[in-house]
């Protein structure tokens, strides 16, 4: 199955730092709010939304990759300062 998961009720989606496919409810989906991204826990926001591993490593990836930009599709930079907050706190 080539990394898929087996159960064909679990939705995947692709991480945007690691690129790593995984189950959505291993993911955090992330949304753009004016000039910054905002994390979406319930998965209600309405808007385009891009997902990444809730953990520091894939954070820092997306970042440095410019990918929020890219998969949220707007442009210049975004402000991922409560992302890291929210990253942050779950990992301690």
């Amino acid at each position: 199955m080539s990394g898929r998961t087996r159960d064909p009720s679990c939705p995947e989606r692709t991480c945007v730092g690691c690129r790593q496919r995984s189950a959505r409810k291993g993911l955090l989906r992330v949304v753009v709010d004016g000039d910054r991204c905002v994390p979406d826990h319930r998965g209600t926001l309405p808007g385009r939304g891009a997902y990444v591993h809730p953990t520091p490593t894939c954070l820092e990836l997306a970042v440095r990759r410019r990918a929020f930009p890219r998969a949220l599709r707007v442009q210049g930079p975004l402000d991922t300062g409560e992302l890291h907050q929210v990253i942050g706190r779950t990992e301690s």
